[in-house]
C-alpha cells in the first residue's frame, strides 16, 4: 500500500513538474527570444573598418550592435517589431565619420554675429561694398562690434593701411575682420587703442605681441594689419560676451548639428571651443545634450595662446569638465606652434628664401612644461603645427614630458623630419591632419616653387608616412579654413587617394604620401575614434559598440576613383536612429 501511494505521488508530481516547466519553459524562450531580437537589421555591403573587414549584415538593440557578420545570422534577430533595412546593391554602409579638428562653432557664429565674405573678393569691394554694408547692419541692430572672416591673404597686400581705410568707413564702432585661415586680421584704430596698440594721443602703443606680428606704417604705427598671435590678442579686446552669448551658441548647435549629419560625421572635435574668450559654447552644448537633441559627439578644446598666463588658462581648461555629459568630452587644450608654411610664418628647417625661419610661438622648455602640467590635470595637447622644425620642438615636450595614454596631438602637420615619424610612433603621439589640403592648382604649385625652399617645394601634408610607421591617423577638414578643398567625407576621401582636388584639373601632387581606400576611410572613421578616446565606442561597426552608420549613395571603395567625391549620405545613424534626412 505505500509503494502505490508512492506511485501515485510520484506520477502527480511528474505531471506538475511538466506543467510548471512547460510555463516557465515558455517564458524562458519568450525571454531568450525577447533578448535576441533586434530592433534593426540592415543587409549590404558592409564596410566594418575593423581591420578592413566587409560583412553583409548586422543588427542593432537598444542602439549597439549585437550582431556583425553574415546574413544568414542577422536573420536570427530579426523578429515582428525589427526593422529591416536592404541596402544590397544601392552603394555601402559604414561606420560614421570623424572630424579630428574643425571650427563649426566658429564657422556658424561669423554668419550670425558677423559678415562673411568671399575669399575671391577683393581689397576694393572688401573697402567700397562689403565694409560699408556690415557697418550699416551693425548700427542698424545697435551691436557693439564689426566682426567678420573672409579675406585671402594672397589679394590683399600687407603694406596697406588698413587701419585709415577702415577708419575712414566707420571710426566709433570696434572692427576686426579675420582671413579665412584665420591667422590674420584687419582693425580699425578704436580697437587698436582699446588693445593697447595704439595710445589714445595716436602715437604708437604696444607694437609686440608674443607669437606674432603687429605690422607698421614708416613711421612705427601699427597699420591694423596683424598676424598670428597678435590677431588673437587684438581679438580679445572685443565685447565677445556681447558679441557671442549663450543664446546665439544654442542657435547655432542646431545648425551645426545639421551640417555634420547631413555630410556623414558623427564625431567632431571642436579647435576652438573658446574662441570668443567665454564657455558660452560649451554651455549651449551642454544644454542641448541634456534636453535629448544631441546626435554627435562634441569633443572641446580651451585655448592657450602665447600671450595668456599659463597656469590660469589651464584651470579654466580643466573647470571645463563640469559640461561633460555622455555626448561631451572637453579634455583638450587647443595651442598653436607656429603659423602655416605657405604663408611664411610655419616654423621650418631649412629656411625660406627670404632667411626668415617662421614664427614659433613656444620654446621646448615651456612646451615641456605645459604638457606636463595638462596632462598632469587630466588634458590631452592639441597643438597646430604646420613647419617640421616645429614639429620637432613638439615631439621633444611630448616625449620629454607627456602621458602616453594622454594621446597628445600634433594638428595640420605640413612637414616632418624623417626621424620624429618613429618617435611620434614609439611615444603614442597622436596626428590629425588636413588630408583635404594634399592638393594644389598649378598657380598655387608655382607660388610654391617660389616661395618654400628646397626639400619642401612640391610636398606639404604627410599621410603614407604615419601610417608607415604606425602613428595613429585621423582626419580632419578645418571648417571653415578650407582652403577652396571639400568639407565632407568623400571630398577629402578622393584627394587623399588621387592627389587632387576635382575641379582643379592639376598635376597630382606628392603622390607618394597618397593613400588606399581603406587607410582613407580608416582616417576618417576609427582615427579620429582613437583621438577622441571613444574606440570601444564608436568609429567601427563592431558588436557592443553603439550603432553609428551611414547609407553611403556609392560603394566608394570600387567605384571609379575620380566618382568618389559624388558619394554622400543616403541616411546617417546615431545610436541606432535615423538623424538624416529628418
Amino acid at each position: 500500500m505505500e509503494k502505490t501511494i508512492d506511485m501515485c505521488f510520484m506520477k502527480k508530481m511528474l505531471t506538475l513538474i511538466m506543467a510548471m516547466g512547460a510555463i516557465f519553459g515558455m517564458g524562458l524562450l519568450g525571454s531568450c527570444q525577447s533578448n535576441n531580437s533586434a530592433d534593426l537589421v540592415v543587409y549590404g555591403k558592409i564596410f566594418t573598418a575593423d581591420s578592413s573587414k566587409i560583412v553583409e549584415a548586422f543588427a542593432v538593440k537598444d542602439g549597439k550592435y549585437i550582431y556583425v557578420g553574415d546574413k544568414a545570422g542577422a536573420e536570427a534577430y530579426i523578429n515582428e517589431g525589427t526593422e529591416v533595412i536592404d541596402y544590397s546593391g544601392k552603394g555601402m554602409v559604414m561606420p560614421g565619420c570623424g572630424n579630428g579638428h574643425a571650427h563649426y562653432s566658429l564657422g556658424y557664429a561669423i554668419q550670425t554675429v558677423g559678415t562673411v565674405m568671399d575669399r575671391a573678393d577683393g581689397v576694393d569691394k572688401f573697402f567700397k561694398e562689403i565694409i560699408p554694408a556690415a557697418v550699416k547692419k551693425a548700427k542698424d541692430n545697435g551691436s557693439k562690434v564689426i566682426f567678420g572672416s573672409g579675406w585671402d591673404m594672397m589679394k590683399f597686400p600687407k603694406d596697406l593701411n588698413y587701419r585709415k581705410q577702415l577708419d575712414a568707413i566707420c571710426s566709433d564702432i570696434p572692427i576686426y575682420i579675420a582671413d579665412e585661415e584665420g591667422h590674420k586680421g584687419l582693425a580699425n584704430t578704436i580697437l587698436l587703442k582699446k588693445a593697447g596698440l595704439i595710445k589714445e594721443d595716436g602715437t604708437a602703443g604696444k607694437t609686440e605681441v608674443r607669437g606674432g606680428e603687429v605690422v607698421l606704417d614708416a613711421d612705427g604705427i601699427p597699420t591694423g594689419y596683424v598676424k598670428e598671435q597678435a590677431g588673437t590678442y587684438v581679438r580679445s579686446f572685443l565685447d565677445n560676451e556681447e558679441l557671442f552669448s549663450v543664446d546665439i551658441a544654442k542657435g547655432n548647435m542646431a545648425k551645426i548639428q545639421d551640417q555634420l549629419l547631413s555630410e556623414g560625421y558623427t564625431m567632431y572635435l571642436d579647435g576652438y571651443t573658446s574662441y570668443f574668450f567665454n564657455d558660452n559654447f560649451y554651455k549651449a552644448a551642454q544644454e542641448m545634450d541634456q534636453a535629448g537633441d544631441m546626435h554627435f559627439v562634441l569633443g572641446a578644446a580651451w585655448e592657450l595662446d602665447s600671450w595668456m598666463d599659463v597656469d590660469k588658462t589651464l584651470e579654466k581648461a580643466a573647470a571645463t569638465k563640469k559640461y561633460e555629459t555622455a555626448h561631451i568630452r572637453t579634455n583638450w587644450l587647443k595651442m598653436f606652434m607656429d603659423g602655416t608654411v605657405e604663408s611664411g610664418t610655419g616654423f621650418i628647417d631649412p629656411l625660406y628664401p627670404d632667411g626668415k625661419q617662421g614664427i614659433p610661438n613656444w620654446s621646448e622648455e615651456e612646451l615641456t612644461e605645459i604638457t606636463r602640467k595638462a596632462n598632469e590635470k587630466g588634458i590631452t595637447m592639441h597643438v597646430h603645427v604646420m613647419g617640421n622644425k616645429g614639429v620637432t620642438r613638439i615631439v621633444n615636450a611630448y616625449v620629454n614630458a607627456g602621458k602616453k595614454e594622454m594621446r597628445n596631438t600634433l594638428v595640420h602637420v605640413y612637414g616632418v623630419s624623417e626621424p620624429d615619424y618613429q618617435r611620434m610612433a614609439d611615444n603614442n603621439i597622436y596626428v590629425t591632419s588636413g588630408m583635404l589640403w594634399h592638393h594644389a592648382d598649378n598657380d598655387m604649385q608655382e607660388e610654391l616653387l617660389r616661395i618654400l625652399p628646397e626639400g619642401m617645394k612640391d610636398k606639404g601634408y604627410p599621410m603614407k608616412s604615419f601610417f608607415d610607421h604606425g602613428v595613429n591617423f585621423s582626419s580632419h577638414s578645418d571648417f571653415p579654413a578650407l582652403c577652396g578643398s571639400p568639407d565632407d567625407p568623400f571630398g577629402i576621401m578622393e584627394i587623399v587617394v588621387t592627389g587632387e582636388y576635382y575641379p582643379e584639373q592639376a598635376t597630382p601632387w606628392w603622390p607618394e604620401e597618397l593613400l588606399t581606400r581603406e587607410q582613407a576611410i580608416y582616417a576618417l572613421t576609427l582615427g579620429v575614434a582613437k583621438q577622441m578616446f571613444l574606440e570601444n565606442e564608436r568609429g567601427s561597426i563592431s558588436t557592443g559598440k553603439y550603432a553609428d552608420f551611414l547609407l553611403v549613395t556609392k560603394d566608394v571603395l570600387t567605384c571609379p576613383v575620380k566618382e568618389i567625391h559624388e558619394a554622400k549620405p543616403a541616411a546617417t545613424y546615431f545610436e541606432g536612429k535615423k538623424v538624416y534626412p529628418f
